[in-house]
């Protein structure tokens, strides 16, 4: 198992174990009308570090840098489902009428070995919800270690980019790409990402998101 492969590991166990889980709902980049809502597991929630120094509250700084007018909500739980994810989103969508949605959830299936056409249907449920509520979707993907076997895994990868070009829907391939084979970008637990580098993950998620933002 190559190093990338036991890190993911390290990091799926922590993910579905729900240690640490809570549910963090703030809102970021001032008193904007429009609303970035961000829906994932605890590599979203900010775990450890302050909330200002997550990556949802830096991409709602960016936001504010590149004088685009929006909020960015987050709404991420650690240990969360997309099944999780499917029944809390109406309610979110109700609470904070996003005019973008990011869905970041999948990991936790994968470790649990759920599925994978009821992770594709969940996802696909809430691209159809979201965007019955007049938002824009993103998705962004994770991956799995080689040793879930490879059709499991090969079917779990595969998910994001087919529901993404199916539907039409922005896709971030692999969340933490660029530096998840890298050990000084973890905390001491060696599962989240520190705050140096919450920037990346940014940055990541960019390019998908640019081209939806609107200025006035």
């Amino acid at each position: 198992m190559t190093k990338l492969s036991k890190l993911i590991v390290v990091l799926l166990l922590y993910l579905i174990s729900g240690f640490g889980a809570g549910f963090a709902t703030a809102t970021f980049a001032g008193t904007n009308d429009k609303s970035i809502l961000v829906f994932g597991d605890s590599l979203s929630a900010g775990y450890d570090i302050s909330q200002a120094q997550s990556w949802p509250s830096l991409l709602g700084q960016r936001l504010q840098k590149e004088q685009f007018p929006y909020n960015v909500v987050n709404a991420s739980i650690s240990g969360e489902t997309s099944a999780g994810g499917r029944s809390r989103l109406p309610a979110a969508l109700q609470q904070f009428k996003p005019a973008i949605v990011i869905i970041a959830l999948g990991a936790n299936d994968g470790l649990r070995g759920l599925p994978v056409a009821a992770m594709r249907a969940n996802l696909q449920a809430m691209i159809v919800a979201s965007r019955a509520a007049h938002a824009e979707v993103i998705i962004a993907g994770i991956r799995l270690p080689p040793n879930y076997g490879p059709d499991y895994v090969r079917g779990f990868e595969q998910t994001y980019g087919d529901l993404a070009r199916r539907t039409k829907t922005p896709l971030v391939p692999f969340l933490l790409a660029g530096f998840a084979d890298r050990p000084e970008a973890f905390q001491p637990d060696g599962l989240h990402p520190t705050a140096a580098f919450q920037p990346n993950i940014v940055d990541n998620i960019w390019p998908a998101l640019q081209p939806l933002l609107k200025k006035p």
